[in-house]
């Protein structure tokens, strides 16, 4: 053995880095996650709302109803946007959820759709 072998490998400090960024990640995806699972639930009660009847009313209250089955609590029937293109009834929606991360950092996720 002429030579020493070059040892490899991930030394303490680089362990501790790396394990710190995967832990805010897993932490950050714990918040996010469920806002996401909400947004597509809005997106689907939209899409069977859209369907419910030729007037703003039915649409409404057909979305609230779904709303109230599915835990959505970010919007309502009052906000969606309803509006006929060439004919079809078209129900949009925007709104905006806040985390609170840390001290004064916040992360703003924007949501927005319509019924296809």
């Amino acid at each position: 053995m002429s030579h020493a072998q070059r040892q490899r490998g991930i030394t303490l400090i680089g362990l501790l880095f790396w394990g710190a960024v995967l832990a805010i990640l897993v932490v950050l995806g714990l918040q996010v996650v469920p806002d996401w699972q909400e947004s597509v639930s809005i997106q689907h009660a939209v899409d069977q709302a859209a369907k419910a009847g030729p007037t703003v009313g039915d649409i409404r209250t057909k979305f609230d109803k779904m709303a109230e089955v599915d835990y959505i609590s970010s919007i309502n029937g009052k906000d969606l946007q309803i509006t006929k293109v060439n004919g079809n009834v078209v129900v949009s929606y925007a709104y905006q959820k806040e985390i609170h991360l840390v001290g004064p950092a916040y992360l703003l996720l924007k949501f927005a759709g319509k019924s296809r």
